[in-house]
């Protein structure tokens, strides 16, 4: 019961902290959230089903790499070349190791710079950065649809546990 306690407590946070890892890039939020989802199960009040747990961790699974790519797609959509969408996809590198201002800006700056570099107008090259920041939008809300939808399984389970 104690061990129950700590797992609930821990898998409370997890969810709460990957909430907010899924608009503060510098957490992998989705994957935090999992992991609250793991604690429950692991109780001895909350038994999710094989599927359950296998379905949710490829849903998470896919959407953290979707991640990476949506802002790159976006890139292309809104008007960028191969220059724009190799400098969105180095951009989001580079970002990584910056602050977490650098997930969000750097696909942006990437896209715009590779844009100018290609020969691209300002406007234009501006356009692709704005594909890719719309990239960036979209990829942030799947992140955190899948977060809710993990916390509303995880404290409907805590709920129903505890009461």
């Amino acid at each position: 019961m104690t061990l129950d306690i700590i797992f609930y407590v821990i898998g409370a946070i997890c969810i709460i902290v990957g909430f907010l890892g899924c608009v503060l890039p510098i957490l992998p939020g989705l994957p935090i959230s999992y992991l609250g989802i793991l604690l429950l199960h692991f109780t001895s009040k909350v038994d999710y089903s094989l599927a359950f747990l296998i379905g949710w961790a490829i849903v998470v699974i896919i959407v953290q790499i979707l991640d990476y790519f949506v802002p790159i797609w976006g890139t292309k959509k809104f008007g960028g070349s191969k220059a724009g969408t190799w400098g969105s996809g180095i951009g989001l590198f580079l970002g990584m190791f910056l602050s977490p201002w650098g997930v969000i800006l750097g696909p942006f700056v990437g896209a715009v710079v590779g844009e100018l570099i290609s020969g691209k107008e300002f406007s234009l090259a501006l356009r692709a950065g704005f594909g890719s920041f719309i990239g960036f939008l979209v990829g942030t809300i799947m992140k955190l649809i899948v977060a809710v939808v993990l916390g509303f399984f995880f404290f409907k389970e805590l709920f129903i546990a505890i009461f």
